[in-house]
């Protein structure tokens, strides 16, 4: 059968739904588990998600109570219920089309591999994912209505539009929905068992909330805009209901007194116990400290201290200050978690790591020698991002110090700050004994960072011929001008890198010209970015050329480079002849590119169902600098 049922199929699919929702028990359902296979399997593929929901929880039910459904044998039932997830997969992204990239949710956050992802060795539980994610529109709608001013009621009985209420299949031609199954309550008493992630805003964080989701076995949660102590009180009951399963935990725009914060803390510990199963920790644009007094909640440091499970940490725009982040630093350097991922961004600490010791035990190099009950600390970190912190020169110089007793750093980020050529030069020694390594850094940024060409020249030639490629190198928004560009080419074709990233470094019509004569071979390329170029005709020369150079390129970002309409055929040519891999070429903000294009020349050009050129909107009409 089709996709769409025939007018009497869909009338019996209605009838099926009335009576699943409407029935609270199981026995006249019984008929439908009887149904040939193959009407069987239309029906779960049409059916609403409340009337699935009741039609599961049957079969469930009767697995329960008996070894088999009227005589089924296991391996059928093994089969219906791959044809249950199978529905509840359609209805997922039938709903919530653009999350489909989200997927699938963490259930085990602990990282598995050498620079921080997690693995996902396990069957996607759709039914689940379904209800966790109407959930959350449940608890986001509630949260919408409670902020009203004109809202002087309980969090419970806020009553679920008919948008939601129809989504779910109780629409008022389907069944005669009570206001008591529109309520919040009822969707949380119902669906709350689902629950494993979710964000939670301050008005949630009141007296009841806890019995809402009593249920509930969350192990991530995102608290947002939790600000008064009755919001922290009501959140460290949920986080007591929940610390033998919570593994990540964060705050988003929030405000804390420091007894506040040292409550949360405790809220997290194993019973009876000074141990905790945090494994991600993120606090974002919040205030939890006092940079005027430089002093820090006493309980963050035992928190820090105790997480030996602890595997991401996040500061990010927290007004951290250089004496809380050596405070912190040094602390991780004592503790016995092993950590992953260390992000400490949009911070202003410059001077952090003047007096840290890094010559202490555990700061040493991890060795095969090393004891088995020595500390990891630091030594396990893989991904660190150091992001606009306003870091200078001479931090520069402290930094390569402690980043040498990193022996397994991937990713190293340090963007938006002010380093100049002199601090890019301090940690050139280091980038080359990280890059010599076995377990060597891969991946560095170094965006905004008043760079001249000068010393990202210097950079280049000293990294071009490593051991091992490296996979991206970002060096965008620094004025490098043209004279970057031959040797750009130079790096391209002799270090192999993966990724690359140039974006509005002024390199020009010259330096695209320099870029284009420099590539005479294969270079291994599979993603660059060289938009905010002001490239003109000399950049969609360079793109025609690397098309045909790289194999392997599967994305290229070209926008904004001030392209005349001439560039267009010049790039369809080597689009033509080109017997790559690519997916995606932006040329987005190329304003002059918008005059209209044959169909029929861009429908040779697809790649997997879409298309690969991205052409500026028609519609568009904002310029980009010295566009004309």
């Amino acid at each position: 059968m089709g996709d769409t049922p025939p007018a009497l199929l869909r009338l019996c699919v209605k009838a099926i739904a009335r009576t699943a929702i409407i029935l609270d028990g199981y026995s006249r359902l019984q008929d439908v588990f009887d149904l040939p296979s193959d009407l069987f399997d239309c029906l779960l593929k049409h059916l609403p998600p409340l009337a699935l929901q009741k039609l599961h929880e049957a079969i469930s039910f009767s697995d329960m109570h008996g070894p088999t459904v009227s005589g089924i044998c296991d391996e059928r039932k093994r089969r219906r219920y791959s044809d249950f997830n199978r529905a509840w997969q359609l209805l997922f992204r039938l709903r919530w089309p653009n999350q489909n990239k989200q997927i699938p949710q963490i259930s085990c956050i602990r990282v598995q591999d050498d620079i921080g992802s997690c693995e996902h060795k396990y069957t996607i539980e759709w039914q689940q994912l379904y209800w966790e994610a109407h959930l959350q529109n449940c608890l986001d709608e509630a949260s919408e209505k409670a902020l009203l001013p004109a809202f002087d009621g309980c969090i419970e009985e806020i009553t679920m539009s008919n948008i939601i209420m129809e989504q779910i299949g109780c629409s008022k031609d389907i069944c005669n929905t009570t206001r008591e199954h529109a309520k919040l309550s009822y969707h949380c008493q119902k669906f709350g068992c689902y629950a494993r992630c979710l964000r939670l805003q301050n008005v949630l964080c009141v007296r009841g909330t806890c019995e809402l989701l009593r249920a509930s076995k969350l192990q991530d949660v995102t608290f947002r805009n939790v600000r008064s102590e009755t919001h922290v009180d009501e959140a460290c009951m949920l986080l007591k209901l929940n610390k033998d399963t919570l593994l990540s935990l964060k705050f988003v725009h929030c405000r804390f007194s420091f007894s506040g914060f040292n409550k949360i803390c405790s809220s997290l510990y194993y019973s009876a116990t000074s141990v905790h199963g945090i494994q991600c920790f993120s606090v974002t644009s919040s205030s939890i400290f006092n940079c005027e007094q430089s002093s820090i909640p006493s309980g963050l440091l035992d928190f820090l201290s105790s997480g030996r499970s602890l595997c991401c940490l996040k500061f990010c725009d927290v007004c951290l200050g250089p004496k809380n982040a050596k405070m912190i630093f040094s602390t991780l350097q004592e503790s016995s978690s092993g950590l992953i991922n260390l992000d400490i961004s949009d911070d202003n600490i410059a001077g952090w790591l003047a007096n840290v010791d890094t010559m202490s035990a555990c700061f040493s190099p991890l060795s095969s020698s090393s004891s088995s009950s020595s500390k990891v600390s630091l030594k396990s970190l893989r991904v660190l991002n150091l992001r606009g912190n306003n870091l200078g020169k001479d931090d520069a110089e402290d930094l390569r110090c402690a980043l040498v007793h990193m022996p397994y750093l991937k990713r190293l980020d340090l963007s938006d700050n002010p380093l100049t050529d002199d601090g890019i030069r301090s940690l050139i020694p280091y980038f080359l004994e990280a890059f010599e390594k076995t377990n060597h850094l891969s991946d560095i940024k170094i965006e905004n960072c008043s760079l001249s060409s000068r010393g990202v020249i210097q950079l280049l030639e000293s990294i071009q011929n490593l051991r091992e490629p490296l996979h991206s190198v970002s060096i965008a928004d620094n004025n490098l001008d043209r004279y970057v560009g031959a040797p750009l080419a130079k790096f391209l074709g002799t270090s192999c890198v993966k990724e690359l990233n140039i974006e509005d470094v002024g390199l020009g019509p010259l330096g695209f010209q320099d870029l284009e004569n420099g590539i005479t071979k294969r270079v291994e390329l599979m993603y660059i970015n060289i938009s905010k170029n002001r490239g003109r005709m000399k950049a969609a020369d360079f793109v025609s050329k690397l098309i045909l150079h790289a194999p392997e390129l599967s994305v290229i970002n070209a926008g904004y480079n001030l392209m005349p309409p001439e560039s267009f055929p010049v790039i369809c040519n080597a689009l033509k002849h080109s017997k790559g891999k690519l997916e995606r070429l932006d040329l987005t903000g190329n304003n002059q590119l918008c005059k209209p294009t044959p169909t029929s020349v861009l429908e040779k050009f697809y790649f997997r169902g879409k298309a690969i050129v991205v052409l500026p909107s028609l519609l568009s009409t904002a310029a980009y600098d010295d566009d004309p």
